[in-house]
């Protein structure tokens, strides 16, 4: 089902806009603080990092493991460096949710959750290391290296 609706949102467009160039649209327009996170970002590139970090957590639900790639973005993204609130990761999903249900004729319900639950561990691996130095891996509960 998640894998349905994702092949409907990329194949469309909405107001001239691609999904996740209307997604941050929606996302920088939620929250003066997500407005000023990303006040001197180069929109272009982020859409691109989003759109990888996006299957990097993908990835994740699917194996439920980080590969060294989402690590970088969840240190990166923790209290030392962009300071990233975790409740700001709710945000961000609803605003996922909201941009779905505009891009995706055939969304419902089911579809909707198919997609919090595919998000769902990435972004509670996000929270899980805003206040940490290092990566806590699931697979031997070891702290590995502060980036």
């Amino acid at each position: 089902m998640f894998d349905q609706s994702l092949a409907r949102v990329l194949a469309c467009q909405r107001d001239g806009r691609a999904f996740f160039e209307a997604f941050y649209d929606a996302f920088v327009a939620a929250s003066p603080e997500v407005a000023q996170k990303f006040r001197n970002t180069d929109m272009a590139r982020q859409q691109t990092m989003l759109s990888k970090s996006f299957y990097h957590l993908l990835s994740f639900y699917a194996s439920s493991n980080a590969d060294y790639y989402l690590d970088r973005v969840a240190i990166s993204h923790n209290r030392s460096h962009y300071d990233i609130q975790p409740y700001l990761y709710d945000l961000w999903l609803e605003t996922l949710i909201a941009t779905l249900w505009r891009f995706d004729s055939g969304c419902d319900d089911a579809t909707e959750l198919a997609w919090r639950l595919v998000m769902a561990p990435g972004i509670v691996y996000m929270k899980f290391h805003y206040g940490r130095t290092g990566i806590v891996g699931l697979d031997s509960g070891t702290v590995s290296g502060d980036a």
